[in-house]
């Protein structure tokens, strides 16, 4: 690459406005400018491409629905009604507070979408009620909560996968419905690992639920339970767009937190639209930027070139997914996941379609591992959060992700070589694909 290219010294700009403390996304935008500048192109074609992609696609409104919805939800009672139901589900067997724990996260990932959210959400109560009385260490407590939020951007609703069919033109039902089975899987080997440490470590058991309470603790959380339901079914029965089923979910996230359960007034209702408001101003100026960044990319016909330089290797389908499993990996522990979306996948997408590489497959598979790069040392933003939350070192929260990693990487493995396992249930309700 010649270092003096308008495009090198746009990756360049970019890099060092980053590591500055800029914005990634304001620096992606001033990175493109100077690049616009360097090829002579007409300056304003920034603001074109930039209002272009935000005021063209109405499935970019679905990121701050789903956000605020997940505020509402967080603004109740919802929670702790959620948790004493997977109590009284898991919570009395060995280990049952931290089964607890991965158990919440399922159920929250349908309310949040965001890893970040779900750690937000939940990370402090969980950390609090699994350190208490020094049940768990908490260096452990933190680190599953961890790995654990990464589920949430997996099972829908998730904006990750929007944000995929955003750039790849797939349907986002489809992709929720393909990120059900690699979300469950994902809970599946954490808690199987819980279960193998529990005696090892003596974990404790938690106080037993009744049987005869179950119903009543599984009438007071159905409302919470039942929004993956109705959100699903908006989209598949054809009731509403992915865009009109967030705002369904937003204002289901009200009504049960505000009229059925009473926990909401307007002084929280307030406090959910500003949160919300600041997220998604954050999030709309990095995918501004990088759609600004993406015309420079396509100008500079990356995508085309890396596609052909890749057939000329002649690699197989399964040889390119483990390549861009690596390189998602690696990029993973550095960048931010909406960043790798935005800007790196467009670039795999052409190679991946003339492989014959199903889309929902990969862009499940490639969430998937952007997710855990979001605790893959050393710089997964997890884990930075969480040692802030739960006031732990690296040092000893990164000794008790492995575990967790290695099993997922197993989980990340199956999902990459089986596809059926993503594709099975779009299928079983109509994907051609």
């Amino acid at each position: 690459m010649n270092l003096t290219s308008p495009f090198s010294l746009a990756l360049i700009a970019i890099v060092g406005l980053s590591l500055l403390g800029l914005p990634v996304g304001h620096a992606m935008i001033g990175g493109s400018i100077l690049w616009l500048f360097l090829a002579g192109r007409d300056m304003g074609t920034a603001a074109e491409q930039l209002l272009n992609g935000m005021m063209s696609s109405q499935l970019l409104l679905a990121i701050p629905l789903f956000i605020l919805a997940a505020e509402f939800m967080n603004a109740g009672s919802i929670m702790d009604r959620l948790l004493r139901f997977c109590n009284a589900i898991v919570g009395r067997f060995r280990g049952g507070l931290a089964q607890v724990n991965v158990v919440q996260s399922i159920i929250f990932a349908s309310m949040s979408g965001s890893a970040l959210a779900d750690a937000a959400g939940s990370g402090k109560l969980m950390q609090s009620l699994m350190t208490r009385d020094g049940k768990y260490t908490p260096a452990f407590a933190a680190a599953l909560t961890c790995v654990s939020s990464v589920i949430g951007p997996i099972v829908p609703p998730s904006i990750p996968l929007v944000l995929y069919a955003l750039v790849s033109d797939t349907s986002v039902g489809y992709l929720f419905l393909g990120g059900i089975v690699p979300g469950l899987l994902l809970g599946v080997v954490q808690m199987a690992l819980i279960a193998l440490a529990a005696r090892r470590r003596n974990f404790p058991i938690e106080e037993k639920v009744a049987l005869r309470e179950l119903p009543r603790i599984t009438w007071q959380a159905l409302p919470a339970l039942l929004m993956p339901v109705i959100l699903l079914g908006c989209l598949y029965s054809g009731v509403t767009t992915p865009t009109e089923a967030a705002a369904v979910a937003a204002l289901y996230a009200l009504l049960v937190s505000a009229l059925l359960y009473r926990t909401v007034g307007w002084k929280d209702v307030y406090h959910s639209l500003t949160t919300s408001a600041r997220v998604t101003v954050s999030l709309g100026m990095l995918i501004a930027g990088a759609m600004v960044f993406n015309f420079v990319i396509t100008s500079e016909n990356i995508p085309r070139t890396l596609s052909a330089m890749l057939q000329a290797y002649e690699l197989s389908p399964l040889t390119f997914l483990l390549f861009v499993n690596l390189t998602l990996l690696v990029l993973g522990c550095f960048l931010e996941g909406t960043t790798i979306i935005l800007v790196i996948l467009p670039v795999m997408l052409p190679t991946a379609q003339a492989l014959g590489i199903d889309p929902v497959h990969f862009g499940v598979m490639a969430v998937v591992n952007i997710m855990l790069g979001l605790v893959t040392p050393p710089y997964g933003l997890l884990l930075f959060m969480m040692t802030k939350i739960a006031d732990v070192s690296l040092r000893d929260m990164v000794r008790e992700v492995m575990p967790f990693l290695y099993v997922m990487f197993g989980a990340l493995a199956l999902i990459t070589l089986v596809p059926d396992l993503t594709l099975w249930l779009p299928r079983l309700l109509g994907y051609k694909g």
